[in-house]
């Protein structure tokens, strides 16, 4: 099993998740965070640290979110890791409002 970034990310790219993570699986682009299923070891750090709720364990995603294991597998793959926290993306209290959290 991993942890997945799913789209509740994508317009927020809180970064708290990246603060909390032992081995440094997550990467970075102009929209969001993606975790590296091969680094990932499964400690489950990040899913509370994430304050849009947008970090799940695969295998608890539903069939129309499963999408995301592939997504975070190729843009991990494609994209920088990030060691550090950064701010939000503009607008991102308002996407989290929007989320209801």
């Amino acid at each position: 099993m991993t942890y997945v970034v799913t789209d509740q990310c994508t317009g927020c790219r809180y970064t708290e998740c990246v603060t909390v993570c032992p081995v440094e699986c997550f990467h970075l682009d102009d929209e969001m965070t993606y975790i590296d299923p091969e680094n990932c070891i499964d400690c489950g750090g990040c899913v509370p640290a994430c304050p849009v709720g947008a970090i799940q364990p695969a295998y608890l995603l539903p069939p129309e979110q499963q999408k995301w294991i592939e997504i975070n597998r190729r843009r991990a793959a494609e994209t920088p890791v990030i060691t550090s926290r950064l701010a939000p993306l503009p607008g991102a209290d308002q996407r989290k409002m929007a989320l209801g959290r």
